[in-house]
């Protein structure tokens, strides 16, 4: 039959049938992204050099001014160093044409061979007279007899910086003197820089260290984009004019066209992409799913655990060699097979059958317990899960079983269960024995008692005896004798009975027996074993409380079971209470009704359990006891949760501990 979860096998498939598509569509989109590339770089190399070309422009123009100034004082400068220098009013009209031809100029000062002031028009000297740089500048053109600019001083953020221009002067070789004209880098700028080029890049000239000393940026500040620095070669200083254009970088997709044609291209790439990680991923799935099929199979071959699939009809659809094996069975005989499966044991056909109307029904049983039989006749008990088997589209196909063969589990088991019972039973026969020395003494009493009242019989028959050989009359003595004879014969039935309940009551504790569960009223418990408790209440002076509501449900338990549970929990609260004093030893047995069960506490006054033993206190074989065995508490949890209850403890408000177990209550009818 063909395997339902097999999966065809792909035809290859090679990378050629898309690499030539793939090739050619990365190159016709590598050409439209070169394109706008190589258009955006040969735009910024444009606007790079139209940038440097103005900027020289504007560097030859701040020169050719400052140039223009330099022949106008060399002139000046020359008339002043003649025989008979002009007079006072002509001078200061020679100074007012320099400034009305130079509005850069800010001052000029004449000094003669000693720096002495001769003649000044424009701005005040500082009062400290000229700055380190001018005069460093005015000892070199001194010393070259060539006129010499000062580093820019003075700077502020609203205002530009001042330079100074030092013209030695000489009369037939004689130093007689010097001009100093005084220049506003700012105005230079505003008078000499065109509007239009101050609204589309940012000027600035800069000194030594590279501090701004005049700006004009009409535009607004420069985008660092496309920048350019050129020094304007000044005698004695190093003034640079840098140039940032307003102007940032130009776009990659220079038009719609180049932008809408690498979008289509870039789409292509996309779809292209899509489709081939679809392909890959189908392929990489359908390898992936063969490997998992392979692990899978290989898995399930080596489990222990019986695979077993069925459709909505209970076809038989799958099983593993698991599976084979706990039936016995070859799977060509089991698939494709619909019930009665050949491994259904006569016995169980019932449950069979009811198991398979729930699956056509959909209502499977997730978990059950069932016995198989193989074709040799050997019944295998197994434990079944059932689970829905779901396609990918969500719909209910059939039902997936796991089965476990548990005949180790069985064994194991009744193997555990025997050994409980034959450590239950020696912990009843070590109970007995330590209350052995109280039950002999217990029984003396009914059997001195018995014996007392045989001897009294027997006097009082001699009596009547005698009475009778006297004369034929019975006398009102004879009548006496024999009232008294009555009751002691009552009396020694009475103490008879008593020594035969508590015999019995020790064998029924002590004998082995099944465990079975009936419907138990817990006063009956209770009484069943209050003769052994007494006994060891009265040894220890400890006084005995039941509280047992007469309305109390019964329980369905094992009543032996109960009674050693007890039994074991009202000897350790007694010899808990050895230590303190008489009057405290109170033991209370209180039984209580809850929702659906039945509490019963044993509370004592003793010393109370310590944390670190209330940890282990249930632990087998642990014990604060020198002779005991440390499997009282254990048993006593054990038969308790074989009744579905629980055991606990907790502390005593008024001093001691408070063990209590609950019980189910018992219904109208007992499960077998």
């Amino acid at each position: 039959m063909k395997n339902p979860f097999s999966i065809p096998r792909p035809v290859p498939d090679g990378p050629w049938r898309w690499l030539v598509p793939v090739l050619l569509v990365l190159l016709f989109l590598l050409v439209l992204l070169w394109l706008p590339w190589q258009a955006r770089q040969m735009e910024s190399n444009e606007r790079q050099e139209q940038l440097i070309a103005d900027t020289l422009w504007v560097e030859q123009t701040l020169r050719f001014e400052l140039a223009r100034s330099e022949e106008a004082l060399a002139t000046f400068g020359a008339d002043l160093a003649a025989e008979a220098p002009p007079a006072p009013e002509v001078l200061q009209a020679r100074l007012a044409q320099m400034f009305k031809n130079g509005h850069e100029l800010r001052r000029i000062a004449w000094l003669d061979a000693d720096g002495r002031l001769l003649a000044v028009r424009g701005i005040d000297l500082p009062g400290g007279g000229l700055t380190q740089s001018s005069r460093e500048a005015q000892a070199m053109s001194r010393t070259t007899r060539a006129g010499r600019y000062s580093d820019a001083y003075g700077a502020t953020p609203a205002h530009g910086g001042l330079i100074d221009y030092h013209l030695p002067l000489y009369r037939q070789g004689r130093f007689t003197g010097s001009l100093v004209a005084t220049y506003s880098l700012q105005t230079l700028l505003d008078e000499n820089v065109p509007w239009w080029f101050a609204q589309d890049n940012a000027l600035s000239l800069l000194d030594r260290d590279d501090h701004v000393v005049a700006q004009r940026a009409a535009g607004g500040p420069g985008h660092g984009v496309y920048t350019h620095k050129r020094a304007l070669d000044l005698p004695g200083a190093q003034i640079a004019l840098s140039t940032d254009s307003v102007k940032g970088a130009p776009k990659l997709l220079p038009n719609l066209l180049v932008g809408s044609v690498i979008v289509l291209a870039l789409g292509l790439v996309m779809s292209l992409a899509a489709l081939w990680r679809h392909i890959a991923r189908t392929i990489a799935a359908e390898n992936a799913l063969r490997q998992q099929m392979a692990f899978r199979t290989a898995m399930e071959n080596s489990l222990l655990t019986g695979l077993r699939a069925r459709d909505l009809e209970g076809r038989v659809t799958y099983v593993n060699p698991a599976f084979c094996r706990i039936v016995g069975l070859p799977a060509h005989e089991l698939l494709g097979r619909k019930p009665p499966m050949a491994y259904w044991a006569p016995e169980a056909m019932a449950d069979y059958e009811y198991r398979f109307r729930k699956v056509l029904e959909g209502q499977a049983v997730p978990q059950f317990e069932t016995v198989f039989q193989r074709p040799d006749g050997v019944r295998v008990p197994v434990l079944v899960f059932e689970a829905p088997l779901v396609d990918s589209h969500g719909r209910h196909t059939g039902w997936m079983s796991s089965i476990l063969d548990i005949t180790d589990r069985k064994r194991a088991e009744e193997l555990a269960r025997q050994q409980q019972e034959k450590l239950e039973t020696s912990a009843r026969l070590a109970t007995m024995g330590e209350i052995s020395s109280m039950l002999a003494h217990e029984l003396n009493q009914p059997l001195a008692a018995i014996s007392s009242y045989t001897a009294g019989a027997l006097n009082v028959l001699d009596k009547v005896r005698d009475d009778a050989a006297a004369g034929p009359a019975p006398s009102s003595s004879s009548s006496s004798s024999l009232g008294m004879l009555k009751r002691a014969l009552e009396q020694a039935n009475t103490q008879a009975r008593r020594a035969g309940q508590i015999i019995r009551s020790v064998h029924e504790f002590v004998k082995k027996r099944e465990p079975r569960r009936e419907i138990v009223p817990v006063q009956h418990v209770i009484d069943g074993i209050r003769a052994l408790v007494d006994l060891q209440a009265r040894q220890s002076y400890v006084t005995l409380q039941v509280e047992c509501p007469p309305d109390l449900p019964p329980v369905l338990a094992d009543r032996v079971l109960l009674e050693q549970v007890l039994l074991n929990l009202t000897r350790n609260a007694i010899e808990s209470m050895q230590d303190i004093a008489r009057e405290r030893r109170v033991l209370r047995i209180a039984a209580a009704q809850g929702d659906a069960h039945v509490s019963v506490s044993v509370i004592d006054n003793g010393h109370g359990i310590p944390p670190e033993v209330a940890e282990r206190l249930f632990s087998p074989f642990f014990s604060t006891k020198a002779e005991g065995m440390g499997m009282g508490l254990s048993i006593c949890r054990t038969a308790i949760e074989f009744h579905g209850g629980t055991l606990t403890h907790a502390d005593n408000p008024g001093g001691g501990t408070v063990f209590t177990f609950t019980l189910q209550q018992a219904q109208a009818t007992i499960p077998t």
